[in-house]
């Protein structure tokens, strides 16, 4: 296709997000370039919006993936005592000023003290705003949209996108307010906010001529069912991210269909806790896996089958295709 435009979109999901950083990462490897070379539109939630400040940064994949590995156990860092006083005291476990001083000093000098405005690429990164539940849509700024969005940091946009409630506090943005994790709504797959932005709030974006790529951070397709009322109140909260990110894939299919379109994601064969850092080398592998069976070069010039959305799959079991059991398979 001629003069192909292309949009990523990376789903929120904590330490998981070394499992879309494995996959961009050999994506550098097949082309050659960095991710933001092959990419014109990055958006993310939580910590896909970390990943989306890192990739319009510049920052490899490689060395976003390790980061994963070498800096989760310092920003889910939990004393057993201290984190119980904490959760009871404050309703939250770790200290958000941690995760974004990671963030500022991984950004670099540069990038570090960047406007939304500054990047390179157009980004949109979602958070939701705690007063009144609204949802913020940090992208650049162009004569389509608001022009309200694009002048705040980059290192804090992202920062309150991965606030997620219970694991951290809220990050104020002023004048905006206190902001909590995108993903609490809608946008835990930002892929729709990210289309509609692109197609109905800028210029440079068509859906024929714009490739969308959607990555995941891992589904668990079957839970066990719940035989009492903390796990009846997982199962609710687990569910109300993953039925909207379904959601999210088929709105896009929906409303944008001469966009081709792939989700790229992987199963789950049991949960996998936003901090659970015990499991940060498992989730590499998982990453390793999926990276292998992505023909990141078909991909981008919109000839791979493999992972892309049709009619027949927009459900999660058809787009996860390669399953931990590594038979490259849908699960039944």
């Amino acid at each position: 296709m001629v003069d192909m435009r292309r949009i990523l979109t990376i789903d929120g999901g904590g330490v998981r997000g070394i499992v879309p950083a494995t996959v961009l990462a050999a994506l550098e490897r097949q082309t050659g370039r960095a991710t933001r070379e092959s990419f014109d539109f990055v958006a993310g939630t939580s910590t896909g919006a970390v990943l989306a400040a890192g990739i319009a940064a510049g920052i490899p994949a490689a060395t976003l993936a390790d980061l994963y590995a070498d800096r989760s156990p310092q920003v889910f860092r939990r004393l057993p005592l201290i984190s119980t006083v904490r959760r009871v005291v404050t309703g939250t476990m770790y200290e958000i000023d941690t995760l974004r001083a990671l963030i500022v000093e991984e950004l670099g000098p540069e990038a570090g003290e960047w406007r939304v405005n500054d990047s390179p690429i157009d980004l949109l990164i979602t958070a939701k705003r705690l007063s009144d539940g609204m949802p913020w849509y940090f992208v650049r700024d162009n004569p389509s949209n608001s022009c309200r969005a694009g002048g705040f940091r980059l290192a804090d946009v992202a920062t309150a996108s991965a606030a997620a409630p219970t694991y951290f506090r809220p990050w104020p943005v002023a004048p905006v307010g206190e902001l909590i994790d995108g993903g609490i709504g809608v946008a835990g797959n930002p892929v729709y906010q990210a289309c509609v932005e692109a197609f109905e709030y800028t210029d440079a974006y068509e859906p024929p001529s714009t490739m969308v790529v959607s990555l995941g951070t891992g589904t668990l397709l079957r839970r066990e069912r719940p035989t009492w009322i903390w796990p009846w109140l997982g199962w609710l909260l687990s569910e109300l991210l993953r039925s909207p990110a379904e959601q999210q894939t088929e709105l896009v299919h929906r409303h944008y269909p001469a966009s081709p379109f792939y989700r790229i994601d992987i199963a789950l064969d049991r949960e996998i806790g936003l901090d659970a850092v015990d499991r940060v080398g498992e989730l590499r592998e998982l990453g390793e896996r999926l990276a292998t069976a992505v023909d990141w070069p078909a991909v981008l010039a919109a000839r791979e089958d493999r992972f892309r959305v049709t009619d027949a799959t927009t459900l999660p079991r058809a787009y996860c295709l390669f399953g931990p059991d590594g038979d490259g398979t849908s699960d039944p």
